[in-house]
């Protein structure tokens, strides 16, 4: 089991049951909403890596981080770690525009999920991490 200060990995099982239980215990749309994002991100590739860090942040990764899943009272923030390297052709960045990193995308209740998208977002942020430095 990968643990530490950097977190736990699902290799295990344990940050995908902690991932479960955020789901769980966020009885409202922001679960539903995690729940989405969390099936589209596994759609785009499924060697994505599931992490639990920074005491309770779902993280997604495949040769670094993609993204995390950050829960709200009025958004569910998904923040790619190389964001601003990233095209984004459907404009769904709607958050964190000003950083020269990091972009995000704050999805609140109600919003349709595009996921087509979504799914291109993360095959790109894969495909950045997996870029020779």
């Amino acid at each position: 089991m990968k643990q530490g200060s950097a977190g736990l990995s699902s290799a295990d099982g344990t940050a995908a049951a902690l991932i479960d239980a955020r789901i769980r215990e966020l009885d409202d749309w922001r679960g539903a909403m995690l729940a989405q994002i969390r099936a589209i991100i596994h759609e785009a590739d499924a060697e994505v890596i599931e992490e639990w860090k920074w005491r309770g942040v779902p993280v997604w990764s495949r040769n670094g981080i993609i993204c995390t899943g950050e829960t709200y009272k009025a958004a569910v923030k998904m923040t790619f770690a190389k964001g601003a390297a990233l095209a984004d052709p459907a404009r769904l960045f709607n958050a964190s525009l000003e950083g020269n990193t990091r972009r995000a995308i704050d999805f609140h209740e109600g919003d349709t999920i595009d996921a087509k998208a979504l799914k291109a977002l993360v095959r790109e942020a894969i495909a950045c991490n997996s870029k020779k430095k």
